[in-house]
């Protein structure tokens, strides 16, 4: 699947007694500031529900790509699954 709207997402291994962590990378290049906050809090809603899937402690980090602006929720939905099967799949 190809991916328009995110890059560079990965997993790093923390303490297993933290909880999984993610942080979002929204630059200036995806759009305005309402832009770029609607695009940051459609990610967060989106990889809130896939939380119980990743790995204890670990940190992952999602960036944004400018196609993310106008991608539909369903495509950032589908985006984020497919990069989060390819980096659980790495990681494990």
């Amino acid at each position: 699947m190809d991916q328009h709207s995110l890059s560079g997402s990965g997993v790093v291994a923390g303490s297993p007694d933290d909880a999984a962590r993610v942080g979002f990378v929204v630059s200036k290049a995806v759009g305005n500031a309402v832009v770029r906050n609607r695009v940051h809090r459609r990610l967060r809603a989106v990889l809130a529900s896939r939380l119980p899937e990743l790995t204890t402690g670990s940190l992952t980090v999602v960036r944004a790509l400018p196609a993310a602006a106008t991608a539909s929720y369903a495509e950032l939905v589908a985006d984020v699954d497919g990069a989060l099967k390819r980096v659980l799949v790495d990681s494990r």
